[in-house]
């Protein structure tokens, strides 16, 4: 996906003869290992409650730039421009996504987005911290303290 944004914002670029201090989607694509088909679906449900979130409707399907309203309102021939999901939606979705999140699950899933560290149970995390070698995910940024 970088290599496709950038080419494309280097074609806009150089076809409007413009000069961008940033790439069009930047920070746009972000990628991280998810634990479980639950975890998939808080995700979505995360990125599905942007609006909602925000403020900007009263439920989180009345956004009409989402994906969400896509999937119930569009017709069928916008809807094939989504993704089919690896895992089926719960039959509660809709009611669940405009439910309030938990101020805990909302701070992990924008710690995965920062940092890229996995997203799932603490222990899972830290199995898979460890056989991928990702352990500057959990760390703290920058040089560690002197000791005195």
């Amino acid at each position: 996906m970088r290599w496709l944004t950038l080419t494309h914002t280097q074609r806009h670029h150089a076809a409007t003869k413009t000069i961008g201090g940033g790439h069009i989607y930047q920070g746009r694509y972000k990628s991280f290992i998810v634990s479980t088909d639950e975890h998939f679906l808080t995700l979505c449900r995360y990125v599905e409650r942007n609006a909602l979130r925000a403020g900007l409707v009263q439920r989180a399907e009345d956004w009409r730039w989402s994906s969400l309203w896509i999937r119930i309102n569009a017709a069928e021939k916008a809807k094939k421009f989504l993704a089919s999901w690896p895992v089926p939606e719960s039959t509660n979705y809709l009611s669940w996504i405009n439910e309030q999140e938990e101020r805990e699950i909302i701070d992990s899933i924008r710690s995965a987005i920062r940092r890229g560290n996995p997203f799932g149970r603490k222990e899972w995390a830290q199995k898979i911290v460890k056989q991928f070698s990702l352990e500057s995910t959990f760390r703290t940024r920058g040089r560690p303290r002197k000791g005195t």
